[in-house]
């Protein structure tokens, strides 16, 4: 891995917090592709205990003993659904701009978290895809881990 370890990072402390997860299809496809890789030699179990959202329109392959539901349309009866199965821990949108932004457009998101690093892309996709005007976004700690790369944390300002 290109970074390391998760080892002496925020993740393990986030992730004890975390009842619930989505995420979109990429995001879903890419853990499948990078890290799970059923079907082959390197196959490794689902990264998540908790259950897991994935928002798409596509049939997707089903991993084995992974508590994944898939889900499309609106995210505010998903919302429900996530917290109902969170059990008050936090809900955690995993990757997507576009899907954490449907959750921001309907005032489901309470900050956002960061990590930035060193990796030049080319091109790529914006972090949120709309102009984030309000609710107004509160820096709220910047932390540097490994020499490597930046976590940034956000409040989502209301009111």
């Amino acid at each position: 891995m290109q970074f390391g370890s998760l080892d002496g990072t925020s993740y393990d402390g986030f992730i004890r917090d975390v009842g619930a997860l989505a995420m979109g299809a990429s995001t879903y496809e890419w853990l499948l592709r990078e890290l799970v890789k059923p079907g082959t030699a390197q196959a490794a179990p689902w990264p998540y205990m908790q259950p897991t959202w994935v928002f798409t329109s596509r049939k997707l392959p089903v991993v084995e003993g992974a508590d994944v539901r898939f889900a499309q349309g609106d995210v505010v009866p998903v919302h429900q659904q996530m917290r109902a199965a969170a059990n008050g821990k936090n809900v955690w949108i995993v990757g997507g701009g576009e899907l954490a932004g449907q959750f921001l457009d309907r005032d489901l998101l309470d900050e956002l978290i960061v990590q930035i690093m060193p990796v030049v892309l080319g091109s790529g996709l914006p972090l949120l895809p709309r102009a984030v005007v309000t609710p107004a976004l509160k820096l709220t700690s910047v932390t540097p881990y490994k020499e490597t790369f930046v976590e940034m944390c956000y409040e989502v300002v209301r009111g």
